[in-house]
């Protein structure tokens, strides 16, 4: 069957679409329904259950005589290290990992916070946890001791798996003091700690809360695997939200299972057995779906890999893995790419390397820009793939299925609905709008399996979150429009969260920090548009009257501060003073006006603006940090 055929086929019976994808699963209670909808909208799949994800994900594997198989390959430039884990290996290391959080209290339910590099130990902890019922939350290593303090209250953990450090190009990240001080300033406290000692920084350990992880695992009795509910939360994830505190992403365990096994092949056409490689970081929602999960889960080896598109040790690192390893399917986001070609425009690195087993390029994580779908194209004479999905959706939700039917490219846009998608624009009162035309991005409800069914202890937020606008759909967040072939563009999001390198920050937590400094009367925070990283924060400072500190030590100190409590990722390093914000008369920051001018594009002037001759003042801060170049 084609595309048509398939999405066809679930749209018209997604019961029996849903059921049979649930078939390629090993369950330990077989679901007898698909869609429970007695509490629509909070729609729930295969509730009437029972699974267990490591088990799918591992432990099926070597029963079925493929324990010799590769199941992670690592691969870690930034410390000159490579190493294979078979799946009966990896069995192994994730059962006495799992049987050292059992033995000190862990039970199913509870939850374990994931603070690791990109190591094979942090894939063993999330399905560790997923072995014994544990809900994980990965925390990105490059948080700041605040961010994963607020982690640890929401979440509040019975323990913590981090690893010392983390190793970037150049220097050595120390994670054990970040997370001291998170613990130090977190209301909650964690009853233990497991600590990874990597050999380029030890980590001190506090007596009776630390525990070395070699130790601990050496001597812990290993566990099997732990029947939970269909419904039973496999982690949380949080995600920024738009007044500056995280959002936890609630994954449901069977259908995160089914709907990742049934991507691997109909999306990502690859067979059990193949490499795939996603090079991401764990601590995002594809480092979740395609480094640990889906992979594993389909019987592919996956790849972990340490090191940066360039500089580990030149722009030529991805296609030597992708060469050494015979990748089939390769996942990144475009600003990976566009750090690649500024690097080698020509090419001239991937002639050294034999490609020849690579199949299809997917990108996603932010708008993938056609310079760098056309230079990729070229460059590797494969289909390049812009899809799009989100940390809530958890997979693809708009996609070009390769293992169902190759469909044409078209450049700009992520493709067509994914099955069990009706992804409709609609206008601000809810309606649909026709082919063409800009609006909001919504999915009709219900969502299909695997998506978030609420936010962590914030039911209230989830529904007023996605469900409120729009009543009967999923608001996106993003706006764009749908073409008559029915392929979607996805053109801006509608709300204040940027994407920074792949990476969804909040410019309002940004603001808040800012915000924080004595001498900042008033702040904004804008996302304009860059080559390499599709954005960069900009800040705008309203100093206080009568402060003795000159501007440029205000602007370090606020730069600082970003750094301090969101974290380098925020990359947050131009700001610039301003005697005023441009507003309404209501109050309201015009950001999005700012945003034009930072970017050189042409707007038009707000009808409702205070005072037009500020616009003026913007544009000349902004030239002297190299924006507003017209």
């Amino acid at each position: 069957m084609g595309y048509k055929d398939v999405f066809s086929a679930c749209k018209a019976d997604p019961e029996k679409f849903w059921l049979e994808a649930a078939d390629a699963i090993d369950w330990v209670k077989k679901p007898t329904r698909a869609l429970h909808a007695e509490n629509a909208p909070l729609y729930e799949w295969f509730k009437d259950s029972e699974v267990n994800t490591c088990w799918n994900a591992v432990d099926r594997h070597v029963e079925a005589g493929r324990g010799d198989q590769d199941a992670i390959i690592y691969d870690s430039p930034v410390t000159d290290t490579k190493a294979r884990i078979t799946f009966s290996e990896l069995k192994v290391q994730v059962a006495a990992l799992a049987g050292a959080l059992a033995e000190k209290g862990v039970t199913k339910g509870d939850r374990v916070i994931i603070y690791m590099p990109m190591v094979p130990e942090a894939i063993t902890a999330m399905l560790a946890c997923a072995r014994i019922g544990a809900v994980h939350s990965v925390v990105f290593g490059g948080f700041a001791a605040n961010e994963l303090a607020v982690r640890i209250d929401d979440a509040t953990p019975k323990a913590i798996l981090a690893g010392s450090c983390g190793i970037e190009p150049g220097r050595v990240v120390e994670y054990k003091p970040l997370l001291d001080e998170a613990i130090s300033l977190a209301d909650h406290k964690p009853e233990f700690c497991i600590i990874l000692q990597r050999s380029q920084c030890l980590a001190s350990l506090v007596d009776g809360r630390d525990f070395d992880w070699t130790a601990i695992t050496s001597t812990a009795k290993p566990v099997d695997c732990i029947p939970v509910s269909g419904t039973h939360p496999a982690y949380i994830l949080y995600t920024s939200g738009t007044t500056g505190a995280p959002k936890g992403v609630v994954r449901p365990t069977a259908g995160h299972i089914v709907a990742l096994n049934w991507t691997m092949k109909n999306i990502y056409n690859v067979d059990p057995g193949e490499v795939f490689w996603a090079a991401s970081d764990v601590g995002w929602v594809v480092g979740h779906s395609y480094i640990c999960y889906g992979p594993l889960i389909h019987g592919n080896t996956t790849i972990v890999f340490e090191g940066k598109p360039v500089g580990t040790p030149d722009a030529g690192t991805f296609w030597r893995v992708m060469q050494d390893y015979d990748v089939k399917t390769f996942f990144t986001a475009p600003t990976a790419f566009r750090a690649i070609k500024r690097e080698d425009p020509k090419g001239l690195l991937i002639k050294d390397y034999d490609l020849s087993g690579l199949r299809a390029l997917f990108l996603a994580g932010e708008r993938a820009d056609p310079d760098t779908i056309l230079w990729a194209q070229d460059q590797l004479g494969v289909p390049v793939i812009d899809h799009w999905w989100q940390t809530e959706t958890g997979y693809p939700a708009a996609a070009n299925p390769l293992g169902i039917e190759a469909m044409p490219v078209k450049i700009g846009s992520p493709s067509v609905a994914m099955p069990g998608y009706d992804i409709q624009v609609l206008d601000d009162g809810g309606h649909p709008l026709p082919a063409g035309e800009l609006g909001a991005i919504a999915a009709k409800l219900p969502l299909p399996p695997g998506t978030l069914p609420t936010l962590w202890n914030a039911e209230d937020r989830f529904v007023k979150s996605y469900l409120t606008t729009f009543p009967g759909y999923y608001e996106t967040g993003d706006a764009g429009y749908i073409d008559d072939d029915g392929y979607l563009y996805i053109m801006a999001r509608t709300d204040d969260v940027i994407n920074v390198a792949g990476h969804r920050l909040s410019t309002g937590a940004m603001e808040e920090v800012l915000a924080g400094h004595p001498d900042v009367a008033e702040c904004a925070v804008i996302g304009a548009t860059d080559t390499l990283k599709g954005q960069l924060p900009l800040g705008f400072i309203c100093t206080n009257t009568g402060t003795d500190r000159t501007n440029e030590d205000i602007v370090a100190d606020c730069v600082a501060r970003v750094r301090e409590q969101i974290g380098p990722v925020a990359a947050f390093k131009h700001a610039v003073v301003v005697d005023r914000l441009p507003k309404t008369r209501s109050g309201k920051i015009l950001r999005g006006i700012m945003v034009k001018i930072a970017d050189s594009q042409d707007y038009k002037m707000p009808a409702t603006i205070d005072d037009p001759a500020i616009l003026d003042e913007i544009k000349a801060a902004l030239k002297t940090i190299g924006y507003a170049s017209h």
